[in-house]
């Protein structure tokens, strides 16, 4: 069965960036009612720290090294959860934008994940290479600013190039980014971000 995962990363039921994919999952569901929608809640799934033998796993690895066995054991956490990410044919990232960047969550999902030999490999000759396919990618992410139209008063969106850049660095470059903001200040504003989000989500979900 194709299968669509969702990496959802905000903490909140009521998030903005929540509602967002709420609204595209509703189309998408309507528009392939065979797929499965495997749905990744980074606050609630079990993540390792990064740290100890896990840290040394990756280490050993880039060095042609022998796992011992708490290396091992640490390292098939890493392996189950990018093993869950490759198989999706489709990718749905749903988040709001923390401090101009990500939840340390997602960045501690994707530190886990962009290891050697699972996403990505290195040759002397070519330098780094992505191991994942490419597969359509949509990102949602919801901010206090309104990045979408340039109306962020000189702030700098750090969330957006980084989630570009981690993705096609483990070979996801087919990615689109939906951004919905304003969502603090003046209602009127909030809520037309919201609706031209929304619309944009609805149609997308008909040929995603």
């Amino acid at each position: 069965m194709a299968k669509l995962l969702h990496l959802s990363c905000s903490p909140r039921a009521e998030a903005e960036s929540t509602a967002g994919a709420r609204v595209f999952l509703d189309g998408f569901r309507q528009a392939r009612p065979d797929w499965d929608i495997d749905v990744v809640d980074i606050w609630r799934e079990r993540m390792p720290e990064f740290t100890g033998p896990i840290v040394e796993a990756k280490y050993a690895r880039m060095k042609a090294q022998a796992f011992t066995d708490a290396q091992r054991d640490s390292f098939a956490e890493a392996e189950r959860m990018a093993l869950r990410f490759s198989l999706a044919d489709r990718v749905l990232i749903s988040t709001p934008m923390w401090n101009f960047g990500l939840p340390y969550k997602l960045k501690q999902w994707f530190d886990i994940i962009v290891q050697p030999g699972l996403t990505f490999r290195f040759d002397p000759s070519q330098g780094y290479l992505p191991l994942l396919k490419d597969r359509p990618t949509l990102v949602i992410i919801a901010s206090g600013s309104d990045f979408a139209t340039g109306m962020n008063r000189g702030r700098i969106d750090m969330a957006t190039p980084y989630l570009r850049e981690i993705l096609r660095f483990i070979g996801i470059s087919n990615v689109r980014f939906v951004l919905i903001g304003p969502t603090t200040g003046p209602q009127a504003p909030i809520d037309a971000a919201r609706e031209r989000a929304h619309q944009r989500l609805a149609a997308m979900a008909a040929t995603f």
